[in-house]
């Protein structure tokens, strides 16, 4: 049986790994979630699991001259990509607006949370939310992926989504809809509206999703314009709406609630 893509037999498994974490390094985690290709709703039959975590110690791990590491990655294997980030990190990552934080809060599978300080972490998110950082943070890497993967005679389908979706990110964000939703299909839905081009989109998420992550093909013309069309446009970023921005005594505060929880 599964459950937005994963099977019952891997969200178990998933959640054994996160217990061994718990063990091994002496942490609860509070959030853990799929961050990659499946949490964008794009995934191939043979893609990984990108498992993202944030994790908070006991109290006593706070009390320390040096600060202690404050991410946890396990090795890489054929199936699992697991890594997570300690909970005064996450904070000050959102504090600074990080649009990755922002995006693992809202993916659309969740393997496990703590409701209540998960519930009011996701309630700063407005408030911290920045426009201009996570517009050249979405262009920037648009930027960076077609340059390094679309270039050639025969490219990887897969990277075209690497690149359309940080673009279809900016636009959601140019039109003042707050932070982006992790969802590809979401983000299409409503910012993609030349149906010409939404058909050879929608052609290659399925071509995507019945092939394996290496499938090679020739480059798509229209894609290609549209795609040097908005990284040209967004040499030259309009004047984008902002949030107000709150106190960090707030995040202090959530720091402390949980950690002494």
């Amino acid at each position: 049986m599964e459950h937005n893509g994963v099977s019952t037999a891997m969200r178990e498994r998933v959640r054994q790994v996160l217990k061994e974490v718990e063990q091994q390094y002496g942490v609860k985690v509070l959030y853990a979630c799929e961050s990659g290709s499946r949490g964008w709703g794009f995934a191939s039959p043979d893609s990984d699991y990108d498992v993202r975590f944030l994790y908070v110690h006991p109290p006593e791990w706070y009390l320390r001259v040096d600060a202690p590491r404050d991410v946890i990655e396990l090795p890489i294997d054929d199936t699992l990509d697991v890594c997570g980030w300690e909970w005064r990190k996450a904070l000050g990552l959102l504090k600074r607006a990080n649009p990755t934080l922002i995006e693992w809060l809202d993916s659309p599978i969740v393997y496990q949370q703590d409701e209540t300080s998960i519930g009011a972490l996701r309630e700063q998110v407005p408030l911290w939310f920045s426009a201009d950082r996570a517009r050249w943070h979405y262009y920037s890497m648009a930027r960076k992926n077609f340059r390094g993967y679309l270039q050639g005679e025969q490219v990887r389908l897969k990277k075209y989504f690497y690149v359309l979706r940080p673009l279809l990110a900016v636009r959601w964000i140019e039109a003042g809809k707050g932070a982006p939703p992790m969802r590809f299909a979401d983000l299409l839905d409503v910012t993609v509206d030349d149906p010409l081009l939404r058909r050879e989109i929608d052609e290659l998420l399925a071509r995507k999703q019945r092939a394996g992550e290496a499938e090679y093909g020739l480059p798509m013309p229209r894609l290609h314009a549209f795609i040097a069309a908005e990284l040209a446009r967004g040499e030259t970023p309009s004047e984008l709406p902002q949030s107000e921005r709150a106190q960090a005594g707030m995040l202090d505060r959530l720091l402390y609630q949980t950690v002494m929880a």
